[in-house]
């Protein structure tokens, strides 16, 4: 029987110490070049699945040196996401908010918002409202959510009276007028006034020059310039960002989120990314989690905000 050797596998040693400091040093990654910075953050949590892989390689190999050296991704991966394993304890909060793309080809917007609204929610988002399908949304939404702005495709439905609602411009240069997709509101809540943002950014797109989030970034860019403008203190910004909150593109946002759940929502048949977020300024989001699939090809989102300090 051959021993573990400690002269074998300098190459698996080597590709787990990159996968290591992939993991641990993403934000150096450089965006010059097909955006790979962004692409590496937004799937960050799945390079974990190369650890497993380095470690069947050397056992195979029945190499010493790539079997420890798996052990520096394994610690690093575990460092940034083992937490999201752990029960968690009940936080207090003082709203929850559901934000969800329901798709453009939905074909049951009635039984879309009866399940959105299972968790009795305060706050509803949606993107992907077609001009055809407004009608139907707002009669499938019950008396208590009369309180309702929709600005091009995206809306909100509250529990809440909301004032000051009006559109974001949020259009890279390079779209025509009527892609509309950006809104504001004051909602009144119990806890004071809150600006509420609903968004939904540009598909970024994989192709062999990389990853295309240019236009995301752009609009990105405009929703962090009318953010960084709202004279509220408070804000809660609800979107289908596209992207994940661990990429650069949303660091200018000035908002923060709970990251302590993988909460993956993209695509519904087997998420893969939290590209639908709940961020907030001044509010803090205690958690974040996905709900039953609907007729979108999104999943849900789900989150507990606390206002109060």
């Amino acid at each position: 029987m051959r021993m573990p050797s400690l002269r074998r596998g300098r190459k698996r040693a080597l590709a787990a110490v990159l996968v290591a400091g992939l993991l641990v040093l993403h934000a150096l990654v450089p965006n010059t070049v097909g955006h790979l910075g962004s692409l590496v953050e937004t799937f960050l949590p799945w390079l974990g699945l190369a650890i497993p892989a380095l470690l069947a390689l050397a056992l195979w190999r029945r190499s010493a040196l790539a079997l420890v050296a798996v052990l520096v991704p394994a610690i690093a991966w575990l460092a940034l996401f083992g937490g999201h394993f752990l029960p968690r304890s009940d936080s207090r909060y003082d709203l929850t908010a559901v934000q969800h793309n329901v798709s453009d080809e939905n074909a049951d917007p009635a039984a879309t918002v009866r399940d959105l609204l299972e968790i009795e929610p305060d706050l509803v988002a949606l993107e992907e409202v077609t001009p055809e399908a407004v009608a139907a949304y707002a009669a499938a939404f019950p008396a208590e959510y009369a309180h309702h702005t929709v600005q091009g495709t995206v809306a909100l439905w509250s529990r809440f009276p909301l004032a000051e609602a009006r559109a974001v411009d949020i259009r890279p240069a390079a779209f025509g007028p009527d892609w509309n997709r950006g809104l504001r509101a004051t909602a009144r809540t119990p806890h004071g006034d809150i600006a509420v943002y609903v968004a939904h950014l540009p598909s970024m797109r994989l192709g062999p020059a990389g990853l295309g989030s240019d236009h995301r970034d752009e609009s990105a860019g405009r929703l962090a310039a009318a953010i960084s403008a709202e004279p509220l203190d408070r804000v809660i910004l609800l979107g289908d960002l596209n992207t994940a909150t661990g990429d650069r593109a949303l660091a200018r946002l000035g908002l923060t989120t709970d990251d302590s759940s993988f909460a993956f929502s993209w695509p519904a048949r087997l998420p893969v990314a939290r590209i639908d977020q709940v961020m907030a300024r001044a509010v803090t989001v205690t958690e974040v989690r996905t709900l039953p699939r609907t007729g979108s090809d999104h999943l849900p989102v789900a989150a507990r905000l606390r206002v109060a300090g």
